[in-house]
């Protein structure tokens, strides 16, 4: 049985992890036998959305007690957690990965990804474990990878032509177009990455993207 993590930003869509996304991955995960560390830095997050009205809301709330909220409390600090306790590595989407995980929301091309984020991902990559990425969390791949040196990691954020692509490729990653319920694999940095919510109209179009990506990641692992 593996340890897959799951890292997480916050709690709702436009502020936070995207719910629907997160236990998704949940779902393929323990569907294939696994088990999931759910995990989240803590610090405020970048702002607060009414979800009901998509407007600022005028309060703060900090991402490691809003992602608790998806994990049931079941939830470890990100910068607590080590390379060798995981067998692989997934990020669901979500608004939070861009403003809570790296400044992408804010900065575009000159995002910087959260140091401890930027780590872990570095050593789950340098013992030659696979990472997932879902939706937006791609740009995030994008700034760490930059930061790293490694220019032309094969992403995906859906639309191949759209701002956020454009933008990931002055980033200096290979942003490629790919339908909603499929994933594509730089097999040489095993790195998955499937669109889902980015064009997603349904739940049922995210639940097989999610799992497709799971489970490349999971085929992916030594």
């Amino acid at each position: 049985m593996a340890t897959i993590g799951v890292v997480l930003s916050g709690c709702g869509v436009y502020d936070g992890a995207e719910i629907h996304e997160a236990v998704l991955t949940m779902l393929a995960i323990d569907e294939a036998g696994h088990d999931a560390l759910l995990m989240a830095p803590r610090g405020p997050q970048r702002h607060v959305i009414d979800h009901a009205t998509g407007q600022p809301a005028d309060e703060a709330r900090d991402v490691f007690a809003e992602s608790a909220r998806i994990a049931r409390g079941k939830l470890r600090d990100l910068a607590t957690v080590q390379a060798a306790e995981l067998d692989a590595l997934v990020f669901p989407g979500g608004f939070g990965v861009a403003k809570n995980l790296c400044d992408f929301a804010v900065a575009g091309a000159d995002a910087r990804p959260l140091p401890a984020v930027a780590a872990l991902v570095g050593a789950v990559q340098a013992a030659g474990k696979p990472i997932g990425f879902a939706c937006i969390s791609p740009a995030l791949a994008a700034a760490i990878f930059r930061e790293a040196g490694v220019p032309g990691v094969l992403l995906t954020v859906g639309d191949a032509d759209d701002e956020a692509a454009v933008t990931m490729r002055a980033m200096g990653a290979e942003v490629v177009a790919c339908p909603v319920r499929e994933v594509r694999v730089d097999r040489a940095r095993k790195v998955v990455s499937t669109p889902a919510y980015m064009t997603a109209a349904r739940i049922t179009e995210v639940r097989d993207g999610v799992k497709a990506m799971v489970d490349e990641v999971l085929a992916l692992m030594p």
